[in-house]
């Protein structure tokens, strides 16, 4: 689907459902294209992973790789209607938030994407400790 109008992306949050800590309860799109970008872990351009056992580091390099992946649709942070995290111990939960927050920072307003969060056992690398899934509205 292809459309010369920019998206219009509402924020909601109903007070019923209080508010939250640095994401959406609901966001809502009209009209545009929606962007699916895979799982980004911290793995760089060559396949390596990095900061094995650093998980400030691997987030910090999931969200570079985001980004990559943002700008090669033509999109920025601002575009981000959906994050799914998935974190393999929620004790990481602080270090993420520190990480969204400074990569949210990079876009005028920062951005609050609807946002599921869950621990997994394990990532298909076994040194990897994020991975980050997102949909973006342009």
């Amino acid at each position: 689907m292809t459309s010369d109008k920019t998206p219009s992306i509402r924020r909601i949050n109903p007070p019923e459902l209080g508010t939250p800590p640095g994401y959406s309860q609901i966001a809502d799109v009209s009209p545009g294209r929606l962007v699916f970008i895979a799982g980004q872990t911290a793995v760089d351009r060559d396949g390596n992973v990095v900061g094995k056992n650093d998980f400030a580091a691997q987030a910090e390099q999931v969200f570079a790789n985001l980004t990559v992946a943002l700008q090669a649709s033509g999109c920025t942070a601002a575009n981000l209607v959906k994050l799914t995290v998935f974190l393999t111990e929620m004790d990481n939960l602080g270090r993420y938030r520190e990480a969204r927050n400074r990569f949210f920072a990079t876009v005028t307003p920062p951005a609050a994407p609807a946002v599921t969060l869950v621990e997994v056992s394990k990532l298909y690398g076994p040194d990897l400790l994020i991975e980050i899934e997102a949909i973006a509205a342009a």
